[in-house]
């Protein structure tokens, strides 16, 4: 496999070069992902159609929506008997990420015009994480494309077999089928959580998710808790802005004193 050569260009601003990376590699990484994610495709399809929906609906969704998160949020709302309207608001503002992820990687692909809009259907978290791992924009490509491409076909067929077999299985909830998806979008981003800062971010989230579960109308949890990640960048504000303040004072009584050892005048 061709790896990438000096001429390529990096996708990552300053700092010492990446690592060239091999396509063969890229491409394994990008089924991984796409194959771990698109399984739970299954777990969606059982509890779409356990919350009512008909197959029509639930394949529909998968094809036009295709955002597990945004999804699952949906069907997680219907399910608990809150209104649709309030349920789509709820799903839309949980996929109004994916515009953030768009602004980046449409820098960082630069896809021509007429690819642009089939590129759009594929902006999640996956092809995101996997486009951005990548050490120049020839391999971002790559993965981003292979991870969509996996994902998509994966998340649909599994979403079909899903509401078929939904009958068959019986009551979702006993089987706990509904926090499968969740499970897996947990288990893909626990290892990403290296600072302290990731991490109290995460712990505040499901503090506010579990905790506003019994008061709030099902969905809104899942909104307050995106209220964790300005929180805790503020207190972390705070905290650096503090450090800051007490190291100038510090060095304004170090001039004033001249030299350590040397005596004030």
């Amino acid at each position: 496999m061709a790896q990438r050569t000096a001429s390529s260009p990096s996708v990552r601003g300053g700092g010492p070069a990446a690592e060239p990376k091999s396509d063969g590699a890229v491409v394994r990484d990008a089924l991984g992902v796409g194959i771990a994610v698109g399984l739970s495709g299954f777990a969606f399809g059982v509890t779409s159609a356990g919350s009512g929906l008909t197959l029509l609906q639930t394949c529909a969704l998968s094809l036009l929506v295709f955002t597990g998160a945004s999804q699952f949020a949906l069907v997680g709302a219907l399910a608990a008997g809150g209104n649709p309207f309030t349920a789509a608001a709820g799903a839309f503002f949980v996929g109004t990420r994916n515009a953030f992820y768009g602004l980046r990687l449409s820098q960082l692909l630069a896809l021509r015009p007429l690819v642009r809009p089939l590129a759009a259907q594929a902006v999640i978290d996956e092809t995101t994480a996997v486009a951005l791992a990548q050490p120049d924009r020839r391999t971002a490509r790559i993965g981003f494309t292979v991870t969509g491409l996996t994902l998509y076909v994966l998340w649909n067929v599994t979403t079909l077999l899903g509401a078929l077999g939904a009958e068959a299985i019986g009551d979702t909830s006993a089987w706990g089928l509904d926090a499968a998806g969740p499970a897996v979008f947990l288990a893909l981003l626990a290892p990403m959580l290296r600072s302290t800062t990731e991490r109290a971010t995460a712990a505040l989230a499901v503090l506010l998710g579990l905790g506003l579960l019994p008061v709030l109308p099902a969905g809104v949890p899942v909104l307050a808790a995106a209220l964790a990640a300005p929180a805790v960048l503020w207190f972390h504000g705070r905290r650096l802005g503090s450090g800051h303040l007490r190291g100038g004072r510090s060095g304004e009584g170090e001039g004033r004193s001249g030299r350590p050892g040397e005596d004030a005048r």
